[in-house]
């Protein structure tokens, strides 16, 4: 059956579509105005947004450190003792010479991120230059890297004083730099995203969180001060309700929304017809369709094709369990899972890359040991 569109209706479905987009501009246009939501307090043990650290703080206090939040380093040197440490970040706002009375008040400092007077807060340690923030493996025998293993750093690569030990390298220098000066210990870190609520969970990057900033029994977080505490003259104590907490530009937008909504269901609304019952397409069960491409390559002796495809939808299971990304390459797969299971790398990569196989026993088998590799890395 073919439709025809009259002049009318054109029109009004062109004036129609005009309304709707100009309801939902103007529904848009206050949020755009407003400047979009707040992106947070960077490093924060009390913020929960994406560049929070309230994550990090909660897991601390799960293992009994104590967390101090602290906005001045006034605080942070009331708040030092014989069993404390001090966490430093790029959101921390030091002077030179607050710096140095932080430094004379701690013992154990972790620096971490671009924090400046870097010779202050850590002497002996130099920044040599940026580098790339990734999944990194420790290569070092320190023991809370060795423990969180693969960890998401980068930043500055960094060289310590004569006796430091340096993990996750870059270039000539280390991404983490620690070392011990009369029996306190200063650890430096190029870059602090592995902290944040959005970072926390991948890799090994809470343990490594965890076993440096959770090395004492009280932890000194020292984070910018919060200017929305101090707008309006208001107190802590006036209660706010959850509308006051809105924006007004939102408020409007809801309600153009909703007429928006409104206009659209009536416009729609008329020209629906009678429910008309038609039949569905045919259903093909994924198996079926699995068993169909097997027998298709098994009927063009396209063992190549079939090989191909197996290591393929194998690399991509390991990937993920192997802390890489979806872009590796077989060769990185193959790699990170003979580290992952202590075998040769060598009989891997022929499993992941090597010839296709000569016969279907071969074929068979390759299946075979793809699916024990794919076990012993889930299992390892």
């Amino acid at each position: 059956m073919t439709t025809t569109t009259t002049p009318g209706r054109a029109r009004r479905t062109a004036w129609v579509t005009l309304l709707a987009a100009l309801v939902l501009l103007a529904a848009a246009l206050p949020i755009l105005l407003s400047g979009g939501p707040s992106g947070g307090r960077a490093l924060d043990p009390e913020d929960t947004s994406l560049q929070g650290g309230a994550a990090l703080a909660r897991l601390l206090q799960a293992h009994g450190v104590q967390v101090a939040r602290v906005e001045t380093p006034a605080a942070a040197v009331a708040a030092a003792g014989p069993h404390t440490l001090l966490l430093v970040s790029e959101a921390s706002l030091l002077s030179r010479d607050a710096a140095g009375r932080i430094a004379v008040a701690f013992g154990d400092r972790l620096v971490v991120g671009s924090v400046p007077y870097l010779d202050v807060l850590a002497p002996g340690v130099r920044r040599q230059g940026a580098a790339r923030t990734r999944s990194r493996a420790p290569e070092c025998a320190l023991p809370e890297a060795v423990r969180a293993g693969h960890a998401y750093t980068g930043g500055v690569s960094l060289t310590g004083p004569p006796g430091a030990t340096g993990c996750y390298p870059e270039g000539d220098g280390h991404t983490l730099v620690r070392y011990t000066e009369d029996g306190d210990t200063v650890t430096v870190l190029g870059d602090a995203s592995f902290l944040t609520n959005l970072r926390l969970a991948e890799d090994g990057n809470a343990a490594l969180a965890l076993n440096l900033a959770g090395a004492r029994a009280k932890l000194v977080w020292l984070a910018a001060p919060d200017d929305s505490a101090e707008t309006g003259g208001g107190t802590d104590e006036e209660a706010r309700s959850l509308g006051d907490l809105i924006p007004a530009g939102v408020k409007w937008a809801v309600v153009q929304l909703a007429v928006a909504v409104a206009v659209a269901a009536l416009w729609r609304g008329r020209r629906l017809g009678p429910v008309v019952a038609e039949r569905l397409p045919v259903v093909v069960r994924a198996a079926e369709t699995v068993e169909g491409r097997g027998r298709l390559y098994r009927s063009r002796r396209a063992r190549d094709r079939a090989a191909l495809a197996l290591r393929a939808a194998a690399a991509d299971r390991l990937a993920p369990r192997l802390g890489l990304p979806r872009t590796a390459t077989p060769e990185e797969v193959a790699v990170a899972a003979a580290a992952r299971t202590g075998r040769d790398p060598e009989p891997v990569l022929t499993l992941l890359c090597g010839p296709p196989p000569g016969d279907d026993t071969a074929l068979v088998a390759l299946a075979a040991h793809l699916d024990t590799l794919e076990r012993q890395v889930r299992d390892s």
